[in-house]
């Protein structure tokens, strides 16, 4: 127990210590899908929210939680399996896994250690650990948390998330 006590004050030192994206660049607000866009790492990502027809969605008013996989993520998973989900025939499908990627409300680093689940936009839950010093959503590692975005914010993670 008194790992547990010790780790989380760290934890969370560590989430505000890491550098961030800032949605005010220049005077101009950037929203999640523009920040993810300018990042240059979530293309996959980014194309799968419009053959999805989300991106009006990612860019509304918010506030919106991404846990957003990077490109190398979404290479992790099996052959074929991205081509498949982008196919217009599977756009249902492509929507209920992106959407289990948003949490509504804006849930920074410091909140989502409080927890162990969230609600996702798609309907289910998200398990929420620590574990080594990381946070863990799912199976997937916290990279990066706090890219703050004018609608909301994105945690970036290292493995697409997938419904059950």
């Amino acid at each position: 127990m008194l790992k547990k006590i010790i780790s989380l004050p760290l934890i969370i030192a560590s989430f505000m210590l890491m550098s961030v994206a800032h949605a005010d660049h220049h005077g101009m607000k950037k929203d999640i899908v523009d920040v993810a866009a300018e990042n240059g790492s979530f293309t996959t990502l980014i194309a799968a929210a419009k053959a999805a027809g989300l991106v009006d969605t990612l860019k509304g008013d918010g506030p919106l939680t991404v846990f957003a996989p990077t490109d190398d993520a979404f290479a992790k998973l099996p052959n074929g399996t991205v081509e498949t989900l982008l196919k217009p025939e599977n756009k249902d499908q492509l929507a209920a896994v992106l959407t289990y990627h948003v949490v509504p409300g804006k849930v920074m680093a410091a909140d989502i250690v409080k927890v162990d689940s969230a609600k996702t936009a798609q309907g289910q839950n998200l398990a929420v650990k620590v574990a080594d010093g990381k946070v863990m959503i799912n199976n997937a590692t916290v990279i990066m948390a706090d890219v703050k975005a004018s609608n909301g914010v994105i945690h970036v993670i290292d493995t697409v998330l997938l419904p059950q």
